[in-house]
């Protein structure tokens, strides 16, 4: 198991690629702290981990309230005695189908809060904790519109761009504690929100759901979709020590999109 007798804190833990990396990084040993604003929604991967022989614990947090971050840190380090991996995967996905001037300050603001202050925050609350220890593995979960534009996505990619710059200088600042950041920057998954892109482009090119699903593989170098899991190892390798001389990277998780 690679997270042995490891304590990790996933932020978004309850469905899609959350719930695959919370399982995942359970599957190889990790200890859990599990983070959300509905609590409710946590419980099924909860349950799971537990299942599997696993402690997992729930904590609420706000990540768009600083004091909310900072109170959830306070109680895992005492609930866990230390953190040795931090996965921020919580975020949002901002308005779709809008140019940048279409988008108003409030959905713009909303997302870069979210998308970025809110990972700066846990990064920050966890930081010292990993500094004392002299270890530590930050992953932040980003996206491939991150590493190139896209019209009709401006806020998001401005977030997930920014969520980038944060990475890179934290892991110059965290490198000589031992401590490695990175970053995995998927392309589209297979899911709700993959579902909702295919129907706002089939909407507005007047093509069915199908031919928007087929257009979308066409871009990418392997001709499919990305799924769940294959964000999920990406995860489980930068958490690891098998990414010991990795660091301040980002790694695209895409089908060859950003190539």
């Amino acid at each position: 198991m690679l997270l042995k007798d490891r304590v990790a804190v996933v932020t978004g833990p309850a469905k899609g690629m959350g719930a695959a990396c919370t399982k995942l990084l359970a599957e190889h040993g990790a200890d859990l702290a599990l983070v959300g604003r509905d609590t409710k929604a946590i419980e099924e991967v909860q349950a799971e981990c537990r299942a599997m022989g696993r402690r997992a614990e729930i904590f609420f947090c706000d990540l768009m309230d600083s004091a909310s971050v900072d109170t959830m840190a306070t109680s895992v380090l005492s609930a866990f005695g230390r953190v040795d991996v931090l996965v921020n995967i919580a975020g949002g996905r901002g308005p779709l189908g809008k140019t940048f001037w279409e988008t108003t300050p409030q959905e713009f603001d909303e997302i870069l809060r979210l998308n970025v202050t809110g990972c700066f925050m846990t990064m920050r609350a966890f930081a010292p904790s990993m500094i004392a220890a002299k270890r530590g593995k930050i992953v932040n979960v980003g996206g491939t519109f991150g590493l190139r534009g896209r019209a009709g996505r401006s806020a998001y990619s401005a977030s997930k761009w920014g969520l980038r710059g944060i990475t890179k200088s934290a892991a110059l600042e965290l490198g000589p504690y031992d401590i490695n950041v990175n970053c995995v920057c998927p392309g589209m998954v297979e899911g709700p929100r993959f579902e909702q892109v295919r129907a706002t482009m089939a909407r507005k090119e007047g093509i069915s759901i199908e031919e928007a699903r087929r257009k979308h593989a066409s871009e990418y170098a392997l001709q499919r979709i990305s799924t769940d899991m294959d964000v999920a190892n990406a995860v489980l390798f930068l958490a690891s020590d098998m990414s010991r001389q990795t660091t301040g990277q980002d790694l695209a998780v895409d089908g060859g999109w950003v190539i």
